[in-house]
């Protein structure tokens, strides 16, 4: 590593306070946080911050079903999240909120120097308006037909069924998801932030090597597109900042989340007397990193470098872009009990393996990973458990019962100690640049020899032959001395079992170089058990906890689904008109051009209909094939590009993968009605 001290600030995505940290969201923070470390080892001045993602009508109409305010919500999620990151050993040097003064004076400032360069604008925009609520509508609150293939039940702006995309103006008997009333097109004034006034500002930074090359080729695209003004404000009833001087008016969610890393950290600076100016000015020559999901790109190297830079601040030193997580080779998914949230990991597996595993798997390009469960057991139980304790464990039994816990005054090999220390600079350069996995390629690579070499001196055999004394004491003190070098190597990705491991063998492991130290005619602790094995019915009663305790909304860096209001209440009269029916699949197949369409033959005890439904994504066709479901059997039938749909089959959950038909009890028989 470089012996030039360099100051740095890192970030990652903001966690959405509307629900639980998932393995999916783990990736970010542990690949930031293992980078985080490598530089606090390396003795750089390294800072780590992040916040509570807090504003949004989501979390207003969360807070509402729930019945409390939507502080008390933040407050408690907060405190969740915090004890996930805890456990996985995410190393904030600060965690705040976005709901705080420090980022309402930083959003009003930074707005204030956007208005004064005049760029910003103001335009009369017509939207959905829920009358009954009195409330502006994000397209994900309201659901009608497609305008294009006809389906029910669709978002305002893109249809899960044939993948049109519209405005929610276009939809067909739309209505409001919070209280079913139809919406109206109203008129309100908004703000919007110019971004192709830096147009050219953007591309020399982006071509300049802030951002990997495929963000870079992705960003190309959006250019060619023509950049479009940003709307940044949104009516009341909303929470979050009201703009200064327009009643009324907020800014949105995403204007103020990118700045709660500037909020963070001058909440940190307030503590400890750090400079916010010397990393956040625009001449400030210190390091800024962003680590985000490549969901969030457009607005972490478009409208944040734009934002920063038109406002005075300066633009990031880079902003490093990864993939999604899958498992077992899928989305991640509530029915299959993959879809696991930190804590259901945390409460049955040792959260530094999920650690080790991402760092197999992570490099510096914007690819997405998969936790292969069985791979997982296998690797964990075979690398850290096979490889690198078990060094440790075949030498330290000799030192204790031979030498009175005290290693040797020299080394049996000095050479192939040196070849160890020298792979350090090679694997210090992984870290830097993000290539995880080369870098556990190389320390295990490394592990295997020194396991090989205690496999060939044999010291079980030397410890039998009297006189062999003192080479035993210099074979076992180089098998500690080479898994000394090799947890320095891992202390980024293992911190807590590089802890044990420096209390075991009486040193410190806190620096990068701690690799060159060697230990010599020292006491060493007596050897406890590093690290257990993984169980694989442990791996299993997480996927079943996991199928049990499904969270009820997503969270994402400053998105996330609220939990969908109740509708408006009816009467009785208007349900009895619904004749819901048992009825049993007796066909079922995919429909030529629709994504998510299924085309259903159903047996309704002896009447037999046809309907499509947009369950493709959550059901293979065979395996629907003799099932009982519920039907809307007196439901008009709807004429559509693929043909005419006879009826509706239910079904619950968010949408997607995460859809389960609505089944009845044994018993039941096609043609029944359900009372």
């Amino acid at each position: 590593m470089s012996d030039s001290r360099r100051r740095i600030l890192v970030t990652t995505a903001l966690p959405y306070a509307n629900g639980p940290i998932h393995l999916g969201h783990l990736v970010g923070y542990i690949q930031t946080d293992i980078w985080v470390r490598f530089q606090r080892m390396g003795g750089h001045e390294c800072y780590y911050v992040c916040a509570e993602d807090t504003h949004g009508t989501p979390i207003m109409l969360r807070a509402r079903a729930e019945g409390i305010t939507p502080e008390a919500l933040i407050a408690r999620i907060d405190k969740e999240h915090r004890a996930d990151f805890a456990a996985f050993g995410i190393s904030f040097d600060n965690y705040h909120t976005t709901h705080s003064e420090e980022n309402r004076l930083l959003a009003e400032g930074i707005y204030h120097a956007l208005s004064q360069s005049g760029h910003i604008a103001r335009r009369t925009i017509r939207q959905a308006y829920d009358p009954l609520e009195k409330m502006f509508l994000p397209d994900r609150f309201i659901r009608g037909e497609c305008p294009r293939c006809g389906s029910a039940d669709q978002h305002g702006d893109s249809c899960e069924v044939c993948g049109a995309t519209y405005a929610p103006t276009d939809l067909k008997n739309a209505t409001s998801v919070i209280s079913g009333a139809t919406p109206v097109e109203k008129e309100s004034e908004h703000f919007f932030f110019k971004l192709g006034d830096f147009e050219g500002m953007l591309r020399e930074w982006i071509n300049a090597g802030h951002v990997q090359d495929e963000v870079r080729h992705k960003l190309e695209e959006w250019f060619a597109a023509g950049l479009q003004d940003w709307d940044i404000s949104r009516d009341a009833p909303y929470f979050g900042f009201e703009i200064p001087g327009e009643p009324g008016k907020y800014f949105y969610v995403w204007l103020d989340a990118p700045i709660g890393y500037m909020a963070s950290f001058r909440h940190f600076c307030d503590r400890t007397g750090v400079s916010f100016e010397d990393y956040w000015d625009a001449d400030a020559d210190t390091e800024l990193y962003h680590f985000i999901g490549k969901d969030i790109l457009y607005f972490h190297t478009l409208f944040w470098p734009a934002v920063l830079h038109g406002s005075g601040y300066r633009r990031p030193s880079a902003v490093f872009t990864h993939g999604f997580l899958t498992i077992n080779g899928q989305k991640m998914s509530k029915s299959r009990g993959t879809f696991i949230s930190a804590r259901a990991y945390r409460d049955q597996l040792e959260p530094e393996y999920l650690r080790y595993y991402f760092a197999a798997k992570l490099n510096n390009r914007v690819e997405d990973i998969d936790l292969n469960l069985d791979d997982f057991t296998q690797r964990v139980n075979a690398d850290v458990i096979g490889k690198l304790v078990n060094i440790a464990a075949r030498c330290a039994g000799f030192i204790a019962k031979n030498f009175d816990s005290r290693l040797g005054s020299r080394l049996d090999d000095d050479a192939l100690l040196a070849q160890f220390v020298d792979a350090g600079s090679t694997i210090a350069a992984h870290y830097e640049g993000r290539e995880y996995s080369r870098a556990m390629r190389d320390v295990m690579a490394l592990a295997d020899r020194a396991n090989q070499y205690v496999n060939d001196r044999q010291p079980w055999r030397i410890a039998k032959e009297p006189g062999r004394e003192q080479e035993l004491h210099a074979v076992c003190t180089l098998g500690l001395n080479l898994f000394h070098v090799l947890v320095v190597y891992l202390a980024p990705v293992l911190p807590r079992l590089a802890e044990r491991a420096a209390t075991f063998l009486a040193t410190e492991i806190t620096e990068w170089g701690a690799h060159r130290r060697v230990l010599l005619d020292q006491p060493i602790s007596a050897f406890t058990h590093l690290a257990k094995r993984v169980d694989p019915k442990r791996v299993t009663a997480m996927l079943e906890a996991s199928r049990d305790t499904t969270p009820a909304t997503d969270v994402g860096a400053a998105s996330g689904a609220a939990v969908e209001p109740i509708a408006a209440t009816i009467d009785y009269d208007a349900f009895a008109k619904v004749d819901l029916r048992i009825a049993r699949i007796i066909g079922a197949k995919h429909v030529e051009g629709a994504d998510k369409l299924l085309e259903i033959e159903l047996d309704l005890g002896g009447a037999r209909r046809v309907v499509f439904a947009g369950i493709k994504s959550a059901y293979a066709p065979d395996t629907l094939i003799g099932r009982l479901t519920v039907v809307v059997a007196n439901l008009a039938p709807r004429k559509m590009r693929f043909g005419t749909s006879q009826g509706m089959v239910l079904a619950a959950g968010p949408g997607g993968r995460e859809l389960w038909l609505l089944s009845p009890d044994k018993g039941a028989e096609p043609g029944m009605r359900v009372r």
